[in-house]
């Protein structure tokens, strides 16, 4: 069983920054690939970011490619998405996920366990 919570959401104007947290728990964090994801109001969660188990390798939805960085420190079960530039687009509630052993990375199919999301608001 694996428990993931997220923070750091919050209100910020376009062009600011935030800095999301996923706290996982469970001893074999470092052993799977995490990922991002985002829903906005009246629409489909979808693929922001992913990254490897060992962090060597990220995964970007084109929306972020270049204002956002995912990245982890597995000695502190912990995944993070950096958020630059933000945009009233980007305004969603964010969740972060665990890697599954089937489904596409950049597909909801392929994550088996979410946090519970972080509301992200970006007003212009």
């Amino acid at each position: 069983q694996v428990q993931l919570v997220e923070s750091g959401g919050g209100l910020v104007q376009a062009g600011g920054s935030l800095r999301l947290s996923c706290a996982a728990s469970g001893r074999t964090f470092s052993s799977y690939a995490m990922g991002w994801f985002r829903q906005a109001p009246g629409k489909e969660r979808v693929f922001v970011a992913a990254i490897s188990w060992s962090g060597g390798a990220t995964w970007y939805a084109d929306s972020v490619k270049g204002r956002f960085t995912i990245s982890r420190d597995n000695a502190k079960n912990t995944v993070y998405l950096q958020m630059n530039s933000l945009k009233p687009e980007d305004t969603a509630v964010y969740y972060c996920a665990k890697r599954g052993t089937t489904g596409q990375l950049k597909a909801f199919n392929g994550y088996d366990y979410w946090g519970q999301g972080t509301q992200v608001t970006v007003s212009s």
